[in-house]
């Protein structure tokens, strides 16, 4: 991956503060304390949860990549004190494993969403792109919640129900209107991110995997690789070009410019909330607007 994480100096820090190493149970007001590793999957988390549980998500800030994240001795504090920690997996925020096997307490339930997929390191960990995947991520987390806190069981439920058809309603109806009216049309990506999405909406992703996966994980392309992704632009073939504009290295940077050059629409797209304050399906269902507007609207 893109960094080097310092889980140990972090745990020898919070040890050195002498936090009680065992969960803390509920938080405010009997609230359940949960964690995330990102703030996508925090973001989902909360509504969910509503009022009946505390959600912090680590990674927040739209400036900081989670390939290369490090620990804090705050971010272990958190996760000692939590009952409920939600991590991505497939590799992708590696330092949060680290930290739950640093301080394995009894008592703290932990959701990889990897693991649910059967993804490993190595496989796309851009799960939360995959609007199927986003739904069983609602259920999971309720039913989770609900064996947590059983006295508010049913309205975790509830809660995930409202989500998925009133909250998350903009955000499928626009990926409906994708599939619908741009069901195979050739389109064009930097990045692996955009791979579960282009699925999700119909659309056909031709740029090489082997490509999308190299700048993914901050790796070089082979040359035919490279050679492929500028002939696709090249010749038009394809009609919009997606990239992560949070990962705009000086050779990606020259793709878009080619594109733009080339009369290409380009699509930007990002790998946490922005701004930091949005709701995942407020995000997310700009970008699938700005694709749709991008594809002809």
């Amino acid at each position: 991956m893109r960094g080097v994480v310092t889980v140990a100096a972090a745990m020898l820090l919070l040890s050195a503060c002498g936090l009680s190493m065992e969960p803390s149970g509920h938080g405010d007001a009997g609230r359940v304390r949960v964690v995330a590793a990102e703030n996508f999957w925090g973001s989902i988390a909360a509504q969910v949860a509503g009022t009946h549980a505390d959600v912090t998500s680590i990674i927040a800030n739209p400036n900081t990549d989670p390939h290369s994240y490090e620990a804090t001795p705050g971010d272990a504090r958190l996760i000692a004190q939590a009952q409920y920690v939600i991590v991505n997996g497939a590799g992708y925020d590696a330092w949060a494993p680290k930290l739950l096997a640093a301080n394995p307490v009894s008592g703290r339930t932990v959701l990889t969403i990897g693991d649910l997929f059967g993804k490993k390191e190595g496989d796309n960990p851009h799960m939360w792109y995959s609007p199927a995947y986003v739904d069983q991520v609602i259920d999971r987390i309720a039913s989770d919640l609900g064996r947590i806190d059983s006295a508010d069981a049913a309205a975790f439920m509830a809660q995930a129900e409202q989500y998925r058809t009133v909250g998350l309603k903009d955000y499928h109806d626009t990926i409906g209107a994708i599939k619908q009216k741009y069901a195979g049309t050739k389109v064009g990506a930097t990045e692996s991110i955009f791979s579960y999405l282009a699925d999700g909406t119909g659309l056909d992703l031709i740029t090489p995997y082997s490509y999308l996966k190299a700048i993914s994980e901050g790796t070089d392309p082979s040359a035919a690789d490279k050679a492929e992704v500028e002939n696709e632009i090249a010749t038009r073939e394809v009609r919009v070009f997606v990239f992560n504009s949070q990962n705009s290295t000086p050779d990606i940077q020259g793709l878009v410019d080619r594109a733009t050059s080339r009369g290409i629409p380009v699509v930007k797209i990002t790998e946490t909330l922005v701004p930091a304050t949005a709701s995942f399906q407020d995000w997310q269902t700009a970008q699938l607007k700005d694709l749709l507007r991008a594809l002809g609207g």
